[in-house]
Formats: structure tokens, sequence, C-alpha cells
């Protein structure tokens, strides 16, 4: 097993295989889902950004992705660079601890909704992408087996009677003029299960048990696709699974539509030619904690209202500014946004003259207050495993003088999304998996309760 933490360590990898992962993931980067994860630039680029390949030293170094890669009965797990401690030898319990904490923080993104039951973390499912398969497998395969999602869909057929309204010119040229006239070609509507939803619930059903290691996971994913036998095999990508949209009376159907296409956006598997396969699923680390951040507040927080958050920069129109938000309490209105950055320890051995923000995100914010005549800016960043339990809270204030030295109070928070006291043993101990965050969400919610309102 492999560890790599974003940007951060290095680990070498014989020469013959290290070659051929470069070929896959150059490979999969082409053949990915685009989607609103990559910026433009990624978008363009035919270059994988997964992982950087030092060819000198036969050494990968991970770049922003967290995730899981299976590659030649080896699994390197990519994982987020606020657990990093260089003076500490990450074990298979960390990695297990690590996982946790990523999955707790997709619980509350926006782009995927969790069931309201969660497993726990046992020796089984310790794996980050084999519990995500397990959440996925035991809630759709409980569904289906109470109800199978069915719509109405437009068929034409030859019917021995009339049905729905006749297709009189296929009629006339297949039938009247060819003495089948006792056959009517009809257009009508069916009820049926082979519809795009249960299709791409097939897709990916079949996707994850030739990936899944696990048992009971295999199993749970091999009954989905006995329920689902007469659905047909129709490749469904991300973007048609996220246009597809239900009634109040199928409202449970729309869990399983977030995992389809979390899944659809974040795995690859295939076999290359034809002998050696790869597996990936991976995530990139900026979007989950921006997406974690704001989906905490919109759950835990009382008394935020969110307002429009994007306006033209420029007269013609040609720039855009979109803060991640713009909120507004009783008292005050404020631009907040989420930065992943590791800031220096405010301390006196290593203590950070800018207060956390850098150049590039202070011009940004500056852009923001002016644009959205709003002088309050608030940037999120998260603690990492090495920092204090206290709040840090640092103050940049800039004075506009084309607003008649207006100031704009632009402050930064470290905020705590890493619970150190969570061990394995801890989390074996509830029968929930995310029990175990409790006390991380009550204090992450008190951190940002005194933000918000004081």
């Amino acid at each position: 097993m492999i560890n790599l933490f974003e940007y951060q360590n290095k680990v070498s990898l014989p020469e013959e295989h290290f070659e051929n992962l470069e070929l896959f993931l150059d490979y999969i980067w082409n053949k990915r889902e685009k989607s609103s994860y990559y910026n433009e630039d990624e978008n363009r680029e035919e270059v994988q950004h997964f992982l950087q390949f030092l060819h000198k030293t036969n050494q990968l170094k991970s770049n922003k992705y967290v995730g899981i890669i299976h590659f030649e009965n080896q699994t390197i797990n990519l994982l987020p660079k606020i657990f990093y401690d260089s003076s500490k030898e990450i074990l298979e319990d960390d990695v297990k601890v690590i996982n946790s904490h990523v999955l707790w923080w997709l619980s509350y993104c926006r782009k995927i909704k969790f069931p309201n039951y969660q497993t726990g973390l046992n020796n089984e499912k310790a794996d980050f992408f084999e519990i995500l398969i397990y959440l996925f497998s035991k809630y759709t395969k409980e569904l289906l087996n109470s109800s199978i999602y069915q719509k109405y869909i437009e068929v034409e057929s030859e019917l021995s009677f009339v049905k729905g309204r006749i297709d009189f010119n296929n009629y006339i040229t297949n039938n009247l003029s060819r003495g089948r006239n006792h056959k009517v070609s009809c257009v009508y509507d069916s009820f049926e299960m082979d519809n795009n939803f249960n299709q791409c619930i097939k897709k990916v059903t079949k996707l994850l048990v030739s990936a899944s290691k696990d048992y009971q996971n295999k199993r749970n994913l091999n009954d989905i696709l006995f329920l689902l036998d007469e659905v047909s095999d129709i490749a469904i990508g991300a973007d048609e699974c996220k246009r597809i949209i239900f009634n109040p009376m199928f409202s449970s159907f729309e869990t399983v539509r977030d995992y389809c296409v979390l899944f659809l956006e974040n795995c690859i598997s295939f076999n290359y030619k034809n002998s050696l396969k790869l597996f990936a699923f991976l995530l990139p680390m900026e979007y989950v904690f921006e997406d974690f951040i704001f989906g905490f507040i919109d759950r835990e927080i009382d008394g935020i209202k969110p307002l429009k958050k994007e306006k033209k920069l420029d007269q013609e129109f040609k720039f855009k500014l979109k803060p991640d938000y713009v909120l507004k309490t009783k008292n005050i209105q404020f631009i907040a946004d989420a930065k992943y950055k590791i800031v220096y320890n405010d301390d006196k051995d290593n203590k950070d003259s800018k207060n956390g923000i850098s150049q590039s995100d202070l011009y940004q914010m500056i852009a923001y207050a002016i644009r959205f005549n709003t002088p309050n800016i608030k940037l999120f960043y998260p603690k990492t495993i090495l920092c204090s339990d206290k709040t840090n809270h640092n103050t940049i204030k800039i004075e506009d003088a084309l607003a008649n030295n207006k100031l704009i109070n632009i402050e930064s928070y470290k905020l705590s999304i890493i619970d150190k006291d969570i061990t394995l043993g801890y989390l074996k101990k509830h029968k929930l998996l995310f029990e175990s965050f409790e006390n991380l969400k009550t204090k992450l919610k008190q951190e940002l309760e005194q933000i918000l309102f004081n």
C-alpha cells in the first residue's frame, strides 16, 4: 500500500510499473467525464493532473486529488494534505481514520446526498472506496426490493388492435402496401422499467462490481443486477444522469441518482491492452472543502440568508465575478470564500506576517468587495493535524482610495474540520459511521456561529 499526501511526500515505484502507471493515468484523464470539478484549463488539457511523475528518481507525488487508485494489485491512497505529519509514519489504521473524515466531509457536500443511515467502520469496510460502494449498494438494493422505478416511455409497435395513436405514414408504407393491413403501427406511452434511470444504475453497478474486492459489496451489487436484469445495457453519462428529475412520489430515488453521478464523474475502470487492469476513484479536494463548508453552513447554521453571488466585472460583460457565497445575517452582509490552503501556525517560531492570506487571495477579495459593494470579507481555511486547538483569527484592513478611503475588512479563519481524538477503536465503538463526529460537528458549529454572528 502506498500513501501519498497532496503535494507533500514522495514514494518510489519500480521502473517497470512507473511507466505503465503514467500511461494509464494519461489515458483515463482523456477518457474522464468533463465536469464542474475541473477548471476550464484542466478540461482542455490532455496531460493528466492526478499524480506527478518524477522521472529522474522514479518517484510519485500526489497533486490535488484525494481518493484511491488500484494498479497491478497495488493500492495507492491519495490523502488530504492537512493530515500530513512528516514526523509520523502513516499506518493502515491512520488511513482508515482519514478516510472516515473524508466521508464525513462528503456527507455535507451538495452534489451527493448520503442515505439517512450509515454503516459502522469495521475491518471489512475499511477502504474509503469500499465504504462508498457499501452505502450505495445497500441503499439501492433495499430501495429496488421495495419499488423499482418505472416511468412512461413512448413506444412504437405493431399491434393487432389500436393503442394510443396510429402512425399512418408507417402503416401505409410498411403494412397496408404489403398486405399486412391486419397489423396496425401504433405509438403509445408504456409504463416501463427499462428507462434511462435504471440503465444508469445498471451501468454504475457493473462498473463497481468489477472494482470491488469486498464479498458483501459484490453480493449486494449482483443482487441489484439481478433485479435489473430486464433493463438494457446502455451507456449513460454523468450529465444525462444529472438531468433525471423525479416527482415527489419517487424522491427516495434522488439519493441513488446522486450516488450514480458521483461514481460516473470520478470512477475510471478499464482493461489496458487486454491484460492489466486499473481502477481509480478521485475527487479534487479543493472542491470538497469548499462544498463541505458551505453545505455545513446551509444545514447546521440558522439565521443565514444566501444572496445572488454572481456579477459582471467589466462594463462589456466579458468577465464574471463569482465568490463562493454572499451571505446576509440580521445585522450584516458579507462575502465568504473557502480556500483549501495550508497557512502557517500563528506561533512564535513560525509567524506568518501576512496572516495566512496570500497575495492572489487578497487581490481577489478586493475585487469582490468593490464590485459587490460589500466591505466585509471572511476567508475560511482548514486547520491541519498540526494546528493548535484555538481558532485563529486574523484581519487585514485596506483603504479604498476611490471610495473616500472606505475600509475593506478581510478576515481569515482556520476552521476545525479534523478531530484528533478520533481513532480506529473510537470509530468501531459507534454503530453508525458519523456518530463519531458529533463532537467535531458541535465544535465547528460553534466556531462558525461565533464568526458569522459576532
